[in-house]
């Protein structure tokens, strides 16, 4: 049977955790050791009196956790402080997205821990099961966060995403139809905003224009048509994924320039490096910026706003890889499951995955 140790985040205003009592409780009955720090649920209303409960040792002590645990299960890649106490032969389970991250990635080689990411696990329709959960509460946030940065004392235009009778609605783009784009669109339309989706798959534009029909617009994209609509746009949602790689850049520098003072770019996209050119990641403390009079809105860490929500709808996605990786073993597991084998990305001081090599191609990797 395997220790496992939950430590509380640390990336700046992140609450979410990595199991949930439930989760804890569930672990335990398979016969494992759970070790959670004191303090990690807090900000999903989870006690140390409810982990306990559940069966959980509670240790103040971040450090212990992590020298005794077989398994870490986090929510967010690991911080550089938490990449030092990391070590050979123990595995890590979290979202990683080492993509556009080399310190981390050369973090993880030097501490020749095995990781598997959430985001490149895989189902059988070739979609990422463990990012869809984070992706519906991104793109849901994204339309939040856009209306309350279009407001003037935001640095918005002072525009009102639904408008009011006599008034237009504000005009959305949202660039890539996927789940967290869907989510967007959804969520916009639902606000009375005038909502385009834009996408390279016809067959993704069609199931948008089934599900939604005449209240919402869709846009097979190309160069000329996205430049085309950025020029009277009031908000652009940046909701592309290229899984396990960095974001394309869809709209540059010198689009900028082109769209009206006040508009709002919302970055889902950031943690895989963003879709904007002139996009950073920032945070829920400071969560934008301006460039050529365009608000920033580039969030690395949205769904943390709402750790409950996210934490309990990641968890129900999680949970059984988590079982799966403890009960089995990691590498027993990846052989059973090759959509489980697909999050591994970094093993023995060697990247295990082919995104993440090609973004490093000088760093040593195993394929």
């Amino acid at each position: 049977m395997m220790k496992i140790g939950v430590p509380s985040e640390i990336k700046p205003q992140e609450k979410r955790v990595g199991l949930t009592p439930e989760s804890v409780a569930a672990l335990v009955a398979d016969g494992h050791t759970l070790v959670v720090q004191s303090g990690a649920g807090a900000g999903i209303g989870a006690d140390d009196a409810a982990y306990a409960a559940a069966g959980a040792s509670i240790e103040a002590n971040r450090d212990a956790i992590f020298a005794d645990a077989e398994m870490i299960v986090k929510v967010k890649e690991p911080q550089a402080e938490e990449i030092a106490l990391l070590k050979k032969d123990q595995l890590l389970f979290t979202y990683l997205h080492l993509a556009p991250d080399r310190a981390q990635t050369e973090g993880l080689l030097k501490s020749e821990c095995t990781a598997i990411a959430y985001e490149t696990i895989t189902d059988a329709n070739g979609a990422l099961p463990l990012l869809r959960p984070m992706s519906q509460v991104a793109g849901r946030m994204a339309v939040h966060v856009a209306a309350t940065t279009l407001q003037h004392t935001n640095g918005g235009q002072g525009l009102l995403l639904g408008g009011v009778p006599g008034v237009g609605p504000a005009k959305v783009l949202v660039l890539g139809g996927g789940v967290s784009g869907r989510h967007a669109a959804q969520m916009a339309v639902g606000m009375g905003a005038d909502v385009t989706v834009f996408d390279l798959n016809v067959a993704t534009l069609e199931q948008l224009d089934v599900q939604f029909g005449a209240s919402l617009k869709t846009q097979f994209s190309t160069r000329a048509a996205l430049a085309a609509a950025l020029t009277t746009a009031d908000v652009v949602i940046g909701a592309v994924l290229v899984a396990g790689a960095k974001a394309p850049k869809l709209v540059t520098a010198a689009d900028l320039k082109t769209m009206k003072p006040g508009s709002v770019l919302v970055d889902i996209a950031i943690d895989q490096g963003g879709c904007f050119e002139t996009s950073k990641p920032t945070t829920h403390e400071n969560p934008t910026y301006i460039v050529d009079d365009v608000v920033h809105y580039c969030v690395a860490n949205m769904p943390g706003g709402v750790p409950k929500t996210s934490t309990y709808a990641l968890n129900a996605a999680t949970l059984p890889f988590a079982r799966a990786l403890a009960n089995k073993g990691w590498e027993a597991a990846c052989a059973a499951n090759a959509h489980l084998a697909k999050g591994l990305n970094v093993h023995a001081g060697k990247i295990k995955l082919a995104e993440v090599a090609e973004a490093f191609p000088d760093l040593p990797a195993d394929l």
